[in-house]
């Protein structure tokens, strides 16, 4: 019997930088286990080139990458996630849509690396470091035993993941 391959859904306001990068990372170090997609709430309709810069730069595929509406992948046609991840916090606060089979979600929120003003050094220094900790954080999700997790003990890894170095979102209280 041939293993499941799971969808997953990057989730970030424009569409151009930190959830295309994560889109790329899984396509490549997914083993085949994952379907990976990206999508924005409002997509700037453009990638960023220096997202694409390094991707390439490690040798990540930027074939088909695009930024695009979240409403693409909510239609009867559109195929069912099961993981959701938002990597930006508007998109963590916005209202999203209702996805169908009912996908674990997390939040992996790291700093935009499109907002970086400077040099263009300091921006493309900017998308490295986004991309080194979407990379950590991908890894150590296809690293997980999904088939032998419960759901409550999954979501709660899903959580750690996304508190790991560079995360945005105030970390819980260890009380």
């Amino acid at each position: 019997m041939a293993d499941r391959v799971y969808n997953v859904l990057f989730l970030c306001t424009g569409n151009s930088a930190r959830s295309i990068l994560a889109e790329s990372i899984l396509r490549k170090d997914g083993g085949g286990h994952f379907r990976a997609f990206s999508a924005g709430s409002h997509p700037r309709g453009r990638v960023n080139p220096f997202a694409l810069k390094v991707l390439e730069s490690f040798g990540y595929p930027t074939d088909g990458l695009r930024s695009k509406s979240w409403e693409e992948l909510t239609g009867a046609a559109a195929p069912v996630m099961d993981f959701v991840f938002t990597v930006c916090d508007n998109a963590a606060g916005e209202s999203c849509p209702i996805w169908p089979g009912q996908p674990m979600t997390a939040h992996w929120g790291i700093e935009d690396p499109d907002a970086v003003d400077g040099s263009d050094l300091q921006k493309e220094a900017a998308f490295v470091t986004a991309f080194r900790y979407l990379k950590t954080r991908i890894g150590l999700f296809t690293a997980l035993p999904l088939k032998s997790l419960d759901a409550i003990t999954l979501g709660a890894r899903l959580g750690e993941i996304g508190q790991g170095e560079g995360a945005t979102a105030p970390r819980p209280s260890a009380a």
